[in-house]
């Protein structure tokens, strides 16, 4: 008698089953803006590109801080979201999550990333930066609140979107301090986006300057330099997993350094001094660094010699010497805290076009590698 012929059967799921995702987060911190953003969130996706080829990627973006006037995000929050992530990066993804929208891509993701991110900006739009000749007062917040007393430590916290026990934005460490971005005696507001929590240590160490922008990328390289300090608290058995994972363990000792020692570590890392400008030094750099400390700091603590403040100083000093638009432009595309940009490659360009007030909208534009350097447009 024969044998009945069974019929192969696929299990169930087999079909139709999805390729396994990467998932990644970046949490764009209220000392973040839109250069140093950009940066490191193309560096998570072309890095997953790299290290899991062509492999689904889905992307979390969320914002701390980051707040304008009307109550929504600050132009540089709602560039990063509409025109970098959305636009730029939206094809090299499968999916997007933003605040403000999830959206699934629904073509086929493109996995050849640009090998570099490159941002344009106007010729002749000085909006963008501070203005080292006239050295104002520049808050982050356009029309600042009025009221006469700070925000509690919560509100802060709350507006910085941390837990109810706020930390110190660098090495997490607690109780935290308010610490004001630009204080009091250069101009600064009760705002609550005029305030940063910092340990006493690192208020203490933060820079007393009349930018904003110069408080918060202070902060950031503060957190980058001190991260280590951060496993402190932390297990035995933490800190060997973050140890195995790369992570630096402890706080670098730098009670040796001098004040100036410190202060040139400071421009080097944090300014991206090199050689040129330490050999240009000069009588003229010298009186144009004691009129940047007369117009634009103060002091806080009582503390004559804040090395943040005077690397500050010091930086505004040279710009206000190198008084050539080419080279202005030259030092201030260096993106802080990152890897030196490859000239050889050639970049994905966001191109900036000026607006009343500050930041505009960005025009994407992406190149093949076999195409010449792309030009900056005015």
């Amino acid at each position: 008698m024969a044998k009945k012929k069974q019929k192969a059967r696929r299990k169930p799921g087999n079909q139709g089953k999805p390729r396994k995702g990467i998932l990644l987060y970046h949490d764009m911190a209220v000392y973040e803006n839109f250069e140093r953003c950009t940066q490191r969130v193309f560096k998570i996706v072309k890095g997953a590109q790299e290290n899991y080829p062509n492999a689904p990627r889905r992307l979390v973006l969320d914002v701390q801080g980051h707040r304008s006037d009307e109550g929504g995000y600050d132009r540089d929050a709602w560039e990063v979201i509409r025109y970098f992530v959305l636009e730029l990066l939206f094809p090299y993804l499968t999916s997007v999550s933003t605040p403000l929208a999830h959206i699934e891509n629904r073509k086929r993701q493109r996995n050849d990333l640009p090998a570099v991110l490159d941002i344009a900006y106007p010729g002749d739009d000085d909006s963008f930066w501070y203005d080292v000749d006239q050295l104002p007062v520049r808050p982050r917040e356009i029309i600042s609140d009025v009221r006469k007393s700070a925000p509690s430590k919560g509100a802060i916290a709350d507006y910085l979107g941390m837990s109810a026990d706020p930390a110190c934005l660098v090495c997490w460490h607690r109780p935290a301090e308010r610490a004001h971005v630009v204080p009091l005696s250069l101009g600064g507001s009760m705002d609550v986006r005029n305030f940063a929590l910092l340990c006493e240590e690192h208020h203490r160490e933060a820079p007393d300057i009349a930018d904003a922008e110069g408080f918060w990328a202070w902060v950031d390289y503060a957190e980058m330099r001190d991260r280590g300090s951060k496993w402190e608290d932390a297990s035995e058995d933490v800190q060997a997993m973050a140890s195995s994972l790369g992570a630096r363990i402890g706080r670098a000792d730098r009670s040796e350094a001098d004040f100036m020692e410190a202060v040139k570590f400071e421009l080097i890392h944090l300014y991206g001094w090199g050689d040129v400008d330490f050999s240009g030094f000069s009588w003229e750099l010298y009186e144009e660094y004691h009129r940047v400390l007369d117009a634009a700091t103060g002091k806080h603590f009582g503390v004559e010699k804040k090395v943040s403040t005077h690397a500050w100083a010091l930086d505004v000093a040279l710009y206000r010497v190198n008084r050539d638009a080419k080279t202005r432009s030259r030092r201030r595309r260096r993106v802080l805290l990152f890897d030196t940009l490859d000239a050889n490659k050639q970049p994905v360009v966001l191109q900036k076009h000026g607006i009343a007030g500050g930041r505009g909208r960005h025009e994407v534009e992406t190149r093949p590698e076999e195409d010449p350097p792309p030009q900056t447009r005015s």
